[in-house]
Parts: structure tokens; sequence; C-alpha cells
């Protein structure tokens, strides 16, 4: 039991939904139903897929998250080194059965966004590839996480997509790029101390969090070139970039500052994800 808590910790439960939502989202949008598919890569993309996703994280992050003081809560657990290995286990154990099931239900084109997210997912933390220490690579890996999940839930039964799809999907990669690096900025302290390189650390607290609200309004503009309702989620879409500007002028000696609007888009992100559920039954429906 003190192995499952840790690894469940680990997760970050607060964070599933961003993960399961798209690929559930897609899928149901390109015709699929709530058939056995369905429930089989919603289940994967909310906890085998975090597990690996974070868990990988924490593991190779370690040095540097005890010296974080928002680490051990629910911004991420520190877990002591002789949990590392089962959490490790853990994240093989629980994703290759799902991603041998989905590739082998799914397409080519499925098939290539599958191994794509699952690169990632590893690339992100691993020692050598390390592609959370690449100035934005990192935040543009990070978006690849949540964006993924959305491709793979839209190609793995072989239906077309439309135009505007795609462009969903760059507002949602656009809003995982700002959000990465927003998290990156309370972070320029630790990561420097731990001898760690981000996007925040890079190009310094400020610019990554101007870059961070630009990002967001970008993502905004593009849901509403949707077809409506979609400039309800815009609207929605604009609490991100209200969160943000609040630290415009933020500095690397105040960074920890933006611990609180990451706070708020922890739980903004569930605001949103309301109304894009209602929204969508609306149309839908």
């Amino acid at each position: 039991m003190r192995i499952l808590r840790g690894v469940i910790s680990a997760s970050r439960p607060v964070s599933w939904v961003n993960t399961a939502f798209p690929f559930g989202l897609a899928y149901l949008l390109s015709g699929g139903g709530l058939d056995w598919l369905f429930w089989v890569g919603v289940f994967f993309f909310l906890i085998p897929y975090n597990i690996a996703l974070y868990g990988i994280n924490d593991v190779f992050d370690y040095e540097s998250d005890i010296l974080n003081p928002r680490k051990g809560g629910i911004e991420g657990a520190v877990l002591p080194r002789e949990m590392h290995a089962p959490l490790l286990w853990a994240s093989v154990l629980t994703t290759v059965p799902f991603l041998i099931v989905l590739y082998a239900a799914g397409t080519w084109t499925s098939a290539v966004w599958l191994s794509v997210s699952a690169f990632a997912l590893v690339a992100y933390s691993a020692p050598y590839l390390r592609f959370k220490e690449r100035p934005v690579l990192d935040s543009a890996t990070s978006s690849a996480h949540f964006t993924t999940p959305a491709i793979i839930g839209a190609s793995i039964l072989g239906g077309g997509v439309n135009g505007y799809f795609w462009f969903a999907v760059g507002a949602f990669f656009l809003w995982g790029m700002a959000s990465h690096a927003l998290g990156a900025v309370q972070d320029v302290k630790a990561d420097r101390e731990g001898g760690l390189s981000s996007i925040a650390t890079a190009f310094g607290a400020r610019l990554t969090t101007r870059l961070a609200a630009s990002a967001y309004l970008g993502a905004t503009l593009l849901l509403f070139a949707l077809p409506s309702p979609a400039w309800i989620v815009g609207i929605a879409a604009l609490g991100y970039v209200a969160n943000t500007l609040r630290f415009w002028n933020i500095t690397d000696g105040t960074c920890e500052d933006v611990n609180r609007a990451w706070r708020v888009f922890l739980w903004l992100n569930y605001l949103v994800g309301a109304i894009v559920s209602i929204t969508l039954a609306w149309v839908l429906l």
C-alpha cells in the first residue's frame, strides 16, 4: 500500500484529466462511441500515462526537487530514493500492456502518433535525452504530452478530421507551451541551484512570463477562428491570459510569486474543461 500510495501521488492526480479528456473528446468527435476502445484509451491516458510521465520525471529530477519548496504536495511528490525503482517499474508495467492494445487496435497514423507520444514521455526527463533541459524544446515536448492524446483519439479509428480540428490542436499546443513556460518561471531559482536549464532559466522570468501570456492569447485567437459556439470557449480561455498578465513585470528574484498564478491555473483547467464539455454537449445533442 505504501508503494501504491507513492506511485499515485507521483502521478499528479489533479492533472489526470488534462491527458484523458483530449483523447476521449477527439475519439467521440471522430465518430467513435462509448465502446471498449474508448474506455481503454481514456483509462490509459488517465492513470498509466501519468504514472510514467511524472514518475520518470520525479526520479531523474530528484536532486533539484528536494531543493524546491513547492514540491511534496499537490504539485509533485518527492519520494525517497528507495521508491525510485518501484516507480520506474510501475511506469513500465502499467503502460506497456496498454500501448500494445492501442497499437494493435489502431491505424498506421495513430501508431505513429502513439510512438511520438511515448518517445516524448521518456525523452522529456530521461538521462542523455533530457528534453526538459533544452530551452523551447522543453515547452514543445511538454505540450506534446497533452496534444498527442487528442491526435491519437482522432486517428485511431481511421476516420478523417477536418481543418478545424487542426486549428483546435494548434490552440491546444500553444496552451500547452504557455502552461509549461509559466510553470517553469516559478522554478527559476530552484532549477539554477540544481544546475538545471529550462526556457525560464534561459530567457529569464519576465520574458518567459510575457511569452506565456502571448502564447495563451494566440491560443485564444485560434479558438475564435473556429465555428460558433467556439467563441464561448475562447472567452473562457481569456482567463489564462488574465491570470498570467498579473505577473507581467515579474523578476528572477521574485519568480516564486508566480506560484500563485500556477495554483489558479490548476483549478482554472477544471472550469474551462467544464465549459468545453457543456459547449460540446450543446452542439452534439
